[in-house]
């Protein structure tokens, strides 16, 4: 299946499609040739959703922006306990 689909096809066929969404992450929906909407699927919403959280937090980009200019090295996870 393709990454797009026709509006006629979602209404037809939406148990397969929502399926191929949840493997994809996202399906284009498109009506007279053009994206009308996206499917997006459960988990690549809750990624986007943490991304804006992070992204909102200034000690989380204060962090991210020392890191990518070499100024702080990257910790293990179990560091977060301490």
């Amino acid at each position: 299946m393709n990454s797009t689909v026709t509006i006629s096809q979602l209404q037809s066929q939406t148990p397969k499609i929502v399926r191929e969404t949840e493997r994809k992450g996202m399906v284009a929906v498109t009506r007279h040739g053009r994206v009308a909407a996206f499917l997006i699927s459960r988990s690549r919403v809750e990624g986007m959703i943490e991304t804006l959280e992070i992204l909102a937090e200034p000690e989380a980009m204060k962090a991210i922006r020392q890191y990518e200019a070499g100024e702080a090295k990257m910790k293990g996870v179990e560091s977060l306990d301490d």
